[in-house]
């Protein structure tokens, strides 16, 4: 695509194929990637061209409908629907109390009311827009966010493999067996970032759970910082690449990890395009409790974080960085 905002300098990832037989190397590769920066491509994994292509019309389908109607499935308590411009803050200390300007759509696996489960945070019915205005758009979204669980499925297997653990030890039903998995649609509007007056895209931050698929558009946008803790810390750009997932680590796998996995800092900045991408964020069960592995731990290196459990972390995360919904509330009073 022409005039993509692409930059002189983009970050060299590694790229893991799903199809290859020398799992080895994939094995290697991965934990290159992860002790390095956090973030690595991930190619031939079984979904699709044509069905992404068609996901993707379908979100922008969304995000073109008037706001008036977009806030009729507005995000609920479960985080669940519409996520309007500015709703989320996620580096309050350098955004001066302006949220990321960009608008999502939360979508996670579907738990009927009536469900012992469905009363837990991130559990619960899903919200969908009404189907005389959006005909097939639910079915889309159920079918990728499926697809896209059984991708990150394969992927948990072989990081397990790259922490020494059993190549089947993600899929244990307290962790990817009985996910929680949220899916979100996102468009950035064409505003340009300014980092000196606190505008982002969004804002700098590490994502919460195990790890993350992002697809994107072939506009430019995301970056990440590989020297968190320097000053000044240096950005680079991540290279849009069709037909891969953008694969980067959440806050539990560091965790797990001791540290030795990163959690990378990332932000995306807008260059005055129009922006989509569909983030898939991979979190266990409600009640899987994060504590360091026995493999990442040892007399000279004892364990860094405290046990967690998953839905207590994930709620004080999005808790933290969403508007209150009652601001909504007064709003249309």
């Amino acid at each position: 695509m022409e005039n993509d905002g692409a930059p002189e300098k983009s970050s060299v990832l590694n790229c893991i194929d799903l199809t290859s037989s020398d799992i080895q190397h994939s094995v290697s590769s991965l934990k290159q990637a992860c002790l390095d920066c956090g973030f690595f491509y991930v190619v031939n994994h079984g979904i699709s061209q044509e069905f992404m292509d068609e996901v993707f019309v379908q979100s922008r389908k969304f995000f073109e409908l008037g706001l008036e109607e977009k806030m009729k499935v507005l995000r609920n308590h479960k985080h669940r629907g519409y996520t309007p411009t500015l709703d989320e803050i996620l580096d309050p200390d350098n955004q001066v109390h302006v949220g990321d300007y960009k608008e999502g759509y939360y979508i996670g696996i579907e738990k009927p009311e009536g469900d012992p489960e469905a009363d837990k945070p991130f559990y619960g019915p899903n919200v969908w827009p009404a189907a005389d205005l959006l005909s097939g758009w639910r079915q889309t979204m159920e079918r990728y966010h499926g697809e896209a669980l059984e991708v990150a499925r394969k992927v948990a297997r072989i990081i397990a493999l790259a922490l020494d653990l059993d190549v089947d030890f993600f899929d244990k039903a307290e962790m990817l067996g009985n996910p929680i998995s949220i899916m979100r649609l996102l468009h950035y509007e064409g505003k340009v970032s300014d980092p000196a007056k606190g505008l982002y895209g969004a804002g700098a931050h590490s994502d919460y759970g195990l790890i993350t698929l992002l697809v994107t558009d072939d506009i430019y946008g995301l970056q990440i910082c590989k020297n968190k803790d320097a000053k000044p810390q240096v950005w680079e750009y991540v290279a849009p690449l069709k037909g891969s997932f953008i694969v980067n680590l959440g806050d539990m796998l560091e965790r797990w990890s001791n540290g030795i996995f990163k959690s990378t800092l990332h932000r995306v900045l807008g260059n005055g395009q129009e922006r989509y991408s569909i983030a898939y964020f991979v979190e266990p069960s409600h009640d899987c409790l994060v504590e360091c592995l026995p493999t990442c731990k040892s007399e000279e290196n004892p364990a860094k974080f405290p046990p967690i459990k998953c839905g207590a972390y994930l709620s004080q995360r999005y808790t933290d960085t969403h508007a209150d919904l009652n601001v909504y509330n007064q709003s249309q009073t």
